[in-house]
């Protein structure tokens, strides 16, 4: 996504080659040069809170830390500092279960997920949950702090996390370094607070799903930490699957559920059978057809017919189109005068540039209600937590993004390979994969491609996917949150989710 369309291109993305490499070793902290006490010095120290969560189960004692850790090079010069922030039960000790968690971008912080699903503080968005103006904290009855500890993560770049100076900012801003980085800072994380023997999960969203597969294969190969389960949250996966809907009939294929869903959603007449039902049609008549040659006479008008009444999209388009409909959508799907949004199509907004073809608003989810997450996290970290800095929060970090390095191309950006060595060498491995329905950033069909191609001895009872009203953060929905949160207790128990 430009800065607009940023969790894609959070991903809601990944790894450069020539960074500088990173040393670990806990060490007293000393500054490094002017440049370095400069901004360092605006990160206060660490700050440890109390709190009594109420749930419905009885009051939920808890210890809260905002705070960094160090990350050095091979000259042993500190060159960044990472911001987290922990939550321990306190009655959980050391064999808790304990949760890693980042958000996407790629150079989104982590606040997505803490103040949206896991934390134990979640931001309410007004009473339909999609206004930002008048944000409100409060309790979240739903936190996953309720089955394991959490720890969630800001990359170099984001959040409070800063390197020495810009140069070396650029150095972690690729797939390779930013997953050595983080792999890094969990391996000191662990070693600083006595956490070996506890499973350790790893979840992310967006892109940071794909970023946790990636950090637990560094956690394996350099760190000798194995993890226990990775939680993704509208993952992208495979970056082959985020372009080519108007070309490839098995990428078209993937989407057509979620823009179906997305209009069942529009017409208030959304149900999990009529989902199923689109998700069949995609995969057999829809696949064959746009593979085939053109669909004409009677068996193409009832082709086009029901792409059309799918999708929303006007019979004409459809057929001009030859049924990909994925450069349509966004502008015609809703009607004359809207425009939906790709993180959730089931919303839409009236289009500000109808007399251009090409051009979309800013997004109305990423650069609109879920903005606030910043200034909520900023104000929850300074009154609650007692972490006082005069450092801007940085919520969605464009530079990162734009010098984002892919190995290869973010199209041949691919988790897979990872998912089936964790889940072939670490035998207690296991996947969940969490999806809205009318996401069409990340298509919850592209996951189950994924999912459904791994070797059945791979995958069978050990991966799950869950797909939730909503889009790409379905979690500002309460009911899906509630709904995700409840599968991943499960999961956590050791339950097969399906």
């Amino acid at each position: 996504m430009q800065l607009r369309h940023f969790i894609f291109p959070i991903m809601v993305l990944l790894a450069a080659l020539n960074g500088p490499a990173i040393a670990q070793e806990a060490r007293e902290q000393r500054p490094q040069g002017s440049a370095a006490a400069s901004i360092f010095d605006l990160i206060p120290s660490d700050s440890v809170t109390e709190h009594v969560l109420k749930t419905a189960s009885g009051d939920l004692p808890y210890t809260a830390t905002a705070g960094t850790l160090d990350l050095f090079g091979q000259a042993g010069d500190r060159n960044a500092k990472i911001f987290y922030t922990a939550y321990t039960a306190d009655d959980g000790g050391p064999d808790r279960p304990i949760t890693f968690a980042f958000n996407g971008g790629p150079g989104a912080a982590s606040a997505y997920l803490h103040l949206g699903l896991v934390g134990p503080r979640i931001v309410e968005l007004g009473p339909d949950q999609n206004d930002g103006t008048t944000p409100r904290l409060k309790d979240n009855p739903h936190t996953w702090l309720a089955f394991t500890d959490l720890v969630l993560v800001d990359p170099v770049g984001t959040g409070w996390s800063r390197a020495v100076g810009g140069d070396a900012a650029r150095g972690f801003y690729g797939v390779r370094q930013d997953a050595e980085s983080l792999a890094k800072f969990i391996a000191l994380y662990t070693q600083k607070n006595s956490r070996l023997s506890s499973p350790k999960y790893l979840l992310g969203e967006s892109y940071g799903g794909f970023r946790a597969a990636k950090v637990a294969s560094a956690l394996k190969d350099a760190q000798g930490i194995l993890v226990s389960g990775i939680v993704m949250v509208s993952p992208m996966i495979d970056g082959r699957f985020l372009s080519g809907a108007d070309e490839d009939p098995t990428i078209a294929a993937l989407y057509l559920p979620s823009f179906a869903a997305a209009e069942l959603e529009r017409k208030g007449m959304f149900t999990r059978e009529r989902a199923a039902e689109a998700e069949r049609f995609a995969m057999t008549d829809y696949l064959v057809s746009l593979a085939g040659p053109t669909p004409t006479g009677a068996v193409g008008e009832l082709f086009y017919a029901r792409v059309s009444e799918l999708t929303g999209l006007p019979r004409e388009s459809v057929a001009q189109a030859r049924g990909f409909v994925g450069a349509l959508y966004a502008k015609q799907s809703s009607g004359e005068g809207r425009v939906v949004s790709p993180y959730d199509a089931g919303q839409s907004t009236v289009d500000a540039y109808p007399e251009q073809v090409d051009t979309h608003n800013d997004d109305s989810i990423l650069d609109g209600y879920t903005r606030t997450y910043g200034a909520a996290f900023a104000s929850y970290a300074r009154d609650e937590l007692r972490f006082r800095t005069e450092m801007t929060y940085t919520l969605l970090n464009g530079e990162a993004n734009r010098r984002w390095e892919w190995n290869g191309g973010r199209s041949n950006a691919s988790a897979s390979g990872d998912l089936r060595d964790l889940l072939s060498v670490i035998p207690s491995f296991r996947l969940l994969v969490l999806h809205g329905y009318s996401d069409i950033l990340t298509p919850y069909g592209t996951s189950r491609y994924v999912l459904d191609h791994l070797p059945l001895a791979l995958g069978e009872g050990r991966t799950g996917l869950k797909v939730y009203r909503g889009g790409h953060m379905f979690y500002t929905n309460p009911s899906s949150r509630q709904h995700a949160s409840d599968d991943a207790r499960t999961f956590y128990c050791g339950a097969t989710v399906n």
